[in-house]
């Protein structure tokens, strides 16, 4: 453990400053290269810490793992009063975007025509829409006469679905078993109210 002054604030509420000025998740990579007089393990240890102080119910933050990094967020129960201030609307995805943007994160990378297939509908609209929110990317171009672009979801997407990584995604079984009425107790996947912005 480094010995530091005791003019010097705490790591815990350096990681908070630094995590709530970020703009966007911080790995612990980042964080250590940014705090370069802590170890790998004190900066872990104050995380855990940090997560564990806004654990408690009375907190308005809470300190989440998303995309892979850490973000300080405000809880969702609370979403109600944090719009009034903002005076945004949150994203609304129809149910085009929706599916569309789940046989991407499923079947990534995808191009338009493998998504139009299933879907059996035009899609170019839905993916320009979803392109202009950032929730997916395009990747590259297939291999196959034409060469039609790839698609595939985003940081972004991550963070928006409150996801670590995209294994942390309901399986495709789980999903079937939430259709048919078999786990009520999780959420969809896919709120339509997700607030994106």
């Amino acid at each position: 453990m480094a010995n530091h002054n005791s003019d010097v604030p705490t790591l815990k509420a350096i990681i908070e400053a630094v995590l709530f000025t970020a703009g966007g998740p911080l790995t612990l990579s980042s964080l250590c290269k940014h705090l370069p007089e802590y170890s790998r393990a004190e900066i872990k240890t104050a995380l855990k810490e940090l997560t564990r102080d806004y654990d408690a119910k009375s907190r308005g933050m809470e300190l989440v793992q998303v995309a892979g990094g850490y973000r300080l967020q405000t809880r969702r129960e609370l979403k109600k009063w944090i719009l009034r201030l903002k005076r945004v609307p949150p994203l609304r995805l129809s149910k085009a975007s929706l599916e569309t943007l789940a046989l991407i994160a499923y079947r990534q990378p995808a191009t338009r025509a493998e998504i139009e297939e299933i879907r059996g509908v035009d899609s170019s609209g839905t993916l320009r829409f979803l392109l202009e929110k950032k929730l997916i990317r395009i990747s590259g171009r297939k291999s196959v006469p034409g060469r039609p672009l790839l698609y595939q979801t985003t940081r972004h997407f991550l963070q928006i679905f409150q996801l670590d990584d995209l294994s942390s995604m309901p399986t495709i079984k789980e999903l079937i078993e939430l259709e048919e009425g078999n786990v009520a107790s999780q959420p969809p996947l896919f709120d339509p109210g997700v607030d994106a912005s």
